[in-house]
């Protein structure tokens, strides 16, 4: 499907590393297992960040993402927020559950203050406490009329260039390495969007045990540059 040149240019906005939701301070525990020596150079910041990608984004973030797309394209306020609680419920640490509330926060606020969405469209996607990231991003897609695979697909791609960003710094890599990269996983991301529709509800699973440990650790970690 080719996307439309006006929804493309707000697809990019919203996957643009200068949307101001704060996601470039977070690197979800990648910075403790640099500190640790589990990610010490290309390969092994592949391994891990490959890992996720396939594993929890794929088979949990994106489908949670689709989830919220479908509800607020059928108007279900009600599913939207129960899907939120869900969301919250399933962050293992005090620092993802943080991390992912800011930035539905503050993606809200973006939405408040670009001129382009009426006050009142807005009152359903306000009205939930403690609104998530990947809701928010859904709405906001919905309210751009944006497909459901741009979504999906773009939602991926930013969470890899953010973390390909923060492996730059913290490993730290050259950007040459960061763009070998990014070609390497640009294609997962795709792949990824087309489990996260095909995947039954019941096959949603976040399971991914170093990951909880690395983000529970860094939340202690002595020395750090990120938030998360």
């Amino acid at each position: 499907m080719t996307v439309q040149t006006g929804a493309l240019v707000k697809l990019l906005r919203l996957a643009s590393p200068l949307l101001p939701v704060g996601a470039y301070s977070y690197s979800q525990g990648l910075e403790w297992v640099v500190e640790t020596g589990v990610v010490s150079d290309e390969e092994s910041a592949g391994r891990w960040i490959g890992s996720l990608l396939s594993g929890s984004v794929a088979r949990f973030e994106l489908p949670m993402l689709a989830g919220f797309y479908r509800a607020w394209r059928e108007h279900d306020t009600a599913l939207a927020a129960s899907l939120n609680a869900q969301y919250l419920a399933s962050r293992e640490t005090a620092e993802l559950r943080s991390e992912s509330v800011q930035m539905g926060g503050a993606l809200v606020a973006v939405l408040q203050t670009d001129g382009e969405h009426a006050p009142a469209t807005l009152g359903p996607l306000c009205g939930i406490d403690e609104v998530v990231f990947p809701n928010s991003f859904a709405f906001a897609a919905v309210a751009c009329e944006l497909e459901l695979e741009d979504m999906l697909t773009a939602y991926a791609w930013s969470w890899l260039e953010n973390q390909v960003t923060a492996a730059m710094k913290l490993v730290p890599l050259g950007q040459r390495a960061g763009q070998r990269l990014l070609a390497r996983f640009g294609p997962v991301c795709t792949q990824a969007m087309q489990t996260a529709i095909s995947l039954p509800t019941d096959d949603w699973s976040n399971f991914a045990p170093l990951f909880a440990i690395a983000c529970s650790r860094h939340e202690a970690q002595y020395s750090r540059l990120f938030r998360s």
